[in-house]
């Protein structure tokens, strides 16, 4: 059976079996599920089931978008097996099927301390960078490798990119033009970065990419 898991800052909150034909997501309290966020609309997106395992994700007119792997949606697509998407900091992934696992619509959990360890095991194994979209640098890739690494320009922004346990996050560090990741602006508590992200930082676009060891 499809299903959907909500995590913000590598904590799970959320996770939803895809039963319905129509399951919507938004910050009202009628929604199937409910993020109750100011990034996220009223009525944010619907994800629809057809058939046994074909499951459709559209955005509802949302004032701040729905991101498929990194890019906005721009009219109802196809999801498939491990696709991510982000709405404002939340970072939900689709399942194509699992087993039956006992969890309730809109249940809310922490991470136990295996699946913590899983998941710190296997960002251990890959290399993180960015590759540069625009400029006269484009196409240059630029890894990141300390535990903070600052990038931009003083003048104009600049951001702390950090390696935690669970994930790598973009926090805005200084600078009066905001950083926006996926269009959405950078706050100074921090984001989480998902591979194919677009960062727009002092003028250049940049694509955070996340490669095998």
């Amino acid at each position: 059976m499809p299903q959907l898991i909500a995590s913000v800052e590598g904590v799970e909150i959320k996770h939803v079996h895809l039963r319905k034909d129509r399951t919507t997501l938004g910050r009202r309290p009628y929604n199937d599920i409910v993020l109750n966020n100011p990034l996220v609309s009223g009525e944010h997106c619907v994800f629809e089931l057809h058939g046994l395992a074909d499951v459709y994700v559209e955005d509802l007119g949302s004032t701040n978008g729905t991101y498929l792997n990194g890019h906005m949606i721009k009219s109802r697509e196809q999801l498939h097996d491990n696709d991510a998407i982000a709405i404002g900091n939340f970072r939900i992934q689709y399942i194509a099927a699992s087993e039956e696992s006992g969890f309730h619509q809109t249940a809310e959990m922490k991470l136990d301390a295996h699946s913590a360890a899983a998941a710190a095991s296997a960002l251990a194994s890959l290399q993180a960078s960015f590759k540069v979209l625009s400029g006269s640098s484009a196409g240059l890739e630029v890894p990141v490798v300390k535990a903070v690494s600052t990038f931009g320009n003083p003048a104009v922004s600049v951001v702390a990119v950090s390696h935690r346990r669970y994930g790598f996050y973009v926090a805005h560090l200084t600078g009066p033009i905001p950083p926006t990741l996926n269009g959405l602006a950078v706050s100074g508590e921090g984001m989480p970065l998902m591979h194919n992200d677009v960062l727009e930082l002092a003028g250049t676009s940049m694509q955070f990419m996340l490669k095998d060891a």
